[in-house]
């Protein structure tokens, strides 16, 4: 498993987790539920890209990986704005996504300039 694909299970785990308590503490059904769905995407398109059939399908998944880290954070920063989240779980976990964005957006980058090299 590589840098990549650990970062973005481990956050799973935590996003799992911050789901539950959002659902079972403060009953909250549906920003939470889409928060599951984009934060564990992240990982999911990121082990699917070990599998690519090329070099563009593995940017590829990473990008749709980096959409849903993106999408992440908007949820994250909605569920602190309305109070579900205090600062001090959201900065926690927040700080995990904007670093899987950076991550996420600097193996692209290098990529697609490895690319434009060929």
């Amino acid at each position: 498993m590589n840098a990549i694909q650990k970062k973005s299970r481990d956050f799973a785990i935590r996003i799992i987790r911050c789901y539950k308590y959002l659902h079972d503490e403060k009953q909250e059904y549906i920003m939470s539920k889409q928060l599951l769905r984009c934060g564990t995407s992240i990982g999911a398109n990121t082990r699917e890209s070990k599998n690519a059939q090329s070099k563009m399908d593995f940017i590829n998944k990473l990008n749709i990986a980096l959409k849903e880290a993106d999408e992440t954070e908007y949820w994250l920063d909605l569920l602190n704005a309305t109070g579900y989240l205090d600062d001090k779980e959201y900065s926690s976990i927040n700080n995990d996504c904007v670093e899987l964005i950076k991550l996420l957006t600097s193996i692209i980058k290098k990529l697609k300039d490895d690319s434009s090299k060929e």
